[in-house]
């Protein structure tokens, strides 16, 4: 009995051991996100037993901390993300291959139709493992814009890519026409009171001429000042309003010296028939339309709205 009480408390303390020197592994790899080597673990851990090292570092692979790849000659340990290792530690193999699979996909999301393509599950067993994963916290569904009744799987702890969300001109996957027509307006009337400040330039007419460009940055500021958006703006949300402007005709754009692109009114050499100006002349269906069928003038309701 004697006996068997002394090898119980020799193998708690070499488990204690272990999860210590698990530990410091884990420690010194936070330490060096490059990855570490067998070297580094020998300086730092001297006392270290080659077997029991290997041992150890063989543990923390099957138990995914850690990412083994060659550098150089040498085999270095790179720890993983905390997510991936509780994932690949709590885990079945048919949810690291689901978690694989969607973290590849990146914050573009990935639809449960290539998902099941690429796993080759059965879609109950497939619907079982992503509500897992849902639950755990390790994966999200977002909504896409592209297709309002389906869901793209991402890791929870992405932002989605402006493709998935639509950006600043979507609110819950509806366009935001409105504030577009608003920003569109705005960005317009600041170009424009940047072209009249060269009536009061007298320093020549490429000088008067200069005066009138703004870059997106410039432009950006003064929508932000306004105070107009309830949502945060890039100058790359600006860039495309400006670039709308451009193919209306109403701006033109120039690359500066230094690379910088700037934008400044200009008027249109001639105005736009009336044609143009109606909801007939920017119908993608006009060629369709006719006194018969679905695609007609009385049941047209943007014509309707442009009339009133």
């Amino acid at each position: 009995m004697e006996t068997t009480a002394t090898s119980s408390k020799e193998q708690d303390v070499d488990t204690n051991s272990t999860e210590l020197i698990q530990q410091k592994i884990i420690a010194l790899a936070q330490a060096k996100p490059k990855g570490i080597s067998d070297k580094d673990l020998t300086s730092e851990m001297p006392d270290l037993q080659p077997a029991q090292r290997a041992e150890i570092i063989n543990k923390l692979l099957s138990q995914g901390y850690f990412d083994l790849f060659k550098q150089g000659g040498s085999l270095l340990y790179r720890l993983k993300d905390p997510s991936k290792a509780k994932v690949a530690k709590g885990a079945d193999n048919e949810e690291k291959i689901v978690y694989t699979i969607i973290e590849e996909a990146g914050n573009k999301g990935i639809w449960i139709r290539d998902i099941r393509f690429k796993s080759n599950l059965m879609p109950t067993q497939l619907n079982k493992i992503l509500k897992s994963l849902e639950t755990k916290k390790f994966i999200k569904a977002v909504k896409s814009v592209a297709a309002s009744k389906k869901k793209v799987y991402m890791l929870y702890n992405l932002e989605p890519d402006t493709s998935v969300t639509g950006g600043a001109w979507y609110q819950d996957q509806d366009f935001e026409a409105e504030f577009v027509d608003v920003l569109n307006q705005q960005c317009f009337r600041f170009l424009e009171k940047k072209r009249e400040q060269m009536n009061s330039c007298r320093d020549g007419p490429i000088m008067a001429r200069n005066v009138t460009f703004a870059s997106s940055k410039e432009v950006w500021k003064f929508i932000s000042d306004l105070g107009i958006s309830k949502v945060k703006l890039s100058v790359e949300d600006l860039e495309m309003i400006l670039n709308t402007l451009v193919y209306d005709g109403k701006v033109e754009r120039n690359v500066s010296g230094d690379g910088n692109i700037l934008y400044r009114a200009v008027e249109p050499l001639l105005s736009p028939p009336g044609l143009i100006k109606s909801t007939c002349g920017v119908c993608p269906v006009r060629k369709n339309c006719c006194d018969l069928g679905d695609v007609t003038p009385t049941k047209c309701q943007y014509l309707t709205e442009w009339l009133e």
